[in-house]
């Protein structure tokens, strides 16, 4: 029974979690009580505990975390600033005489939006706001209209600059040099957030392209559902259609590849492009005549009050681990997974599978902080690509945001949607888009190149 005590310490988590407790307090307090009660019956070494500090400074000078609030700056700012409204507007009045164009310009725009934010939340409020009640005023099925605009949403997970991606770049680093230490590689390579930025370009691109796809066969085979904007609405003179699109969509376009170049071209880190990226958001605010001091404010209380809660989830996820590894909870893994029949292959499906359950309760920053430095060493330790398993990771969560009736897009969307549009009709519009990325999935399964090729080619490695 003593054996099995870190899965109890990972259920107590969970628990805690589904009673709406904080995370980084479930996570520190649940970890304290079971040293605590571990330390009294002799089970548990109070010595791990004497870690804490080092990881804790560890946290504080590591400089890849710095991108977190930089990033999360910058997708306020775009926020705040309306570019993705104005965008919206020009690229309708230019697609929309298209059947599915208007829903075309939505996944354009939203992922646009998501490169910027790199936040799910953010980007499926924002665009639920700005284009649902166009969409459906343009006469767009509610179904098709809530599972474009939720599907777009979770593009934050996988198109670069991601926060996502930053957070699990980090902890993938950090498990991949355990792993060849323990398999007495002293000398071991090393994988970075920036790894991860290249490796996700192709997977989030097939994706976008994806969604396009589907939506425009569902235009031309079902006119109905998403038919073209009447010539009448749409502004007379197309030259100044075309100069107000590419007024709205050039700026945000350079800020997104102004970032992903510097990385991509070797002359800055994702640190230093997370910089570059919020001051042009700064830059593209200011000039938008939308940032005055009130905005300013809020822009600053927002990116504490998120980067606060990032941090705060880390520290308690660093307590929860070194309570974890101080009851072989590693050893436990390390040993289930050694002793399952169909080796790696059975060992991935079910770390991908309780990963995507976990997805209904846990948002990506408790999964990235707690799961993952859990399962990740041991698996790389069985041979697989960081680079492909931590973009595996990242598009399996983005299906679980999804995934009716749990799923965070869902929520999220709903609870900005007005009331007339039915919940049901969001759950049956995401249900091809789930198909889509699962799809995506299996290429990447069968393919592993589409997410390793890219960096082997940049990077050299």
């Amino acid at each position: 029974m003593i054996e099995f005590i870190p899965l109890f310490l990972f259920a107590a988590v969970c628990l805690c979690l589904l009673f709406g407790y904080p995370v980084a307090f479930s996570l520190a307090g649940t970890a304290l009580l079971f040293a605590g009660f571990g330390s009294l019956t002799g089970t548990f070494d109070a010595v791990f505990l004497e870690a804490l500090p080092n990881r804790l400074f560890g946290i504080v000078r590591n400089e890849t975390l710095i991108a977190v609030p930089l990033f999360i700056l910058m997708g306020v700012l775009l926020e705040k600033s309306k570019l993705a409204e104005k965008l919206l507007d020009n690229m309708a009045m230019l697609f929309g005489s298209i059947r599915g164009g208007l829903g075309i310009s939505v996944i354009v725009v939203g992922m646009l939006l998501a490169a910027s934010t790199g936040i799910v939340g953010a980007t499926v409020v924002t665009m639920g706001m700005i284009s649902l009640p166009t969409m459906l005023r343009r006469g767009y099925d509610p179904s098709l209209a809530a599972g474009t605009i939720c599907a777009t949403g979770t593009l934050g997970q996988i198109i670069p600059p991601s926060i996502a991606l930053v957070l699990l770049g980090d902890v993938m680093s950090n498990a991949y040099q355990k792993a060849q230490l323990e398999m007495g590689v002293f000398s071991p390579k090393t994988v970075s957030v920036g790894d991860l930025f290249v490796g996700a370009l192709i997977p989030g691109l097939l994706l976008v392209i994806a969604y396009i796809v589907y939506v425009s066969i569902v235009a031309w085979l079902q006119p109905h559902k998403a038919p073209a904007v009447p010539k009448e609405e749409l502004a007379d003179n197309s030259q100044s259609s075309m100069q107000l699109l590419v007024q709205g969509l050039v700026p945000p376009l350079l800020l997104i590849l102004a970032v992903l170049g510097s990385i991509l071209t070797g002359i800055a880190t994702p640190t230093e492009a997370s910089a570059v990226g919020a001051l042009g958001a700064a830059l593209l605010a200011y000039f938008s005549k939308k940032l005055d001091f009130a905005t300013l404010k809020e822009v600053v209380y927002s990116t504490t009050r998120v980067t606060s809660m990032v941090f705060l989830i880390l520290v308690g996820a660093s307590l929860f681990s070194l309570v974890f590894r101080g009851f072989g909870g590693e050893e436990l893994i390390h040993h289930f997974f050694s002793q399952l029949p169909g080796g790696v292959i059975t060992a991935t499906l079910i770390v991908m599978l309780v990963m995507f359950l976990l997805g209904f309760i846990l948002d990506f920053i408790e999964i990235t902080f707690v799961v993952v430095p859990i399962v990740a060493p041991v698996l790389l330790a069985m041979g697989l690509d960081p680079i492909w398993l931590g973009i595996m990771m990242a598009i399996n969560l983005q299906t679980s945001f999804l995934t009716p009736p749990f799923g965070f897009a869902l929520f999220y969307l709903r609870g900005v949607a007005p009331i007339e549009l039915k919940t049901q009709a969001i759950y049956k519009g995401v249900i091809p888009f789930i198909l889509i990325q699962l799809g995506v999935l299996l290429l990447l399964s069968f393919f592993p190149e589409l997410a390793t090729w890219l960096p082997a080619k940049v990077y050299g490695n």
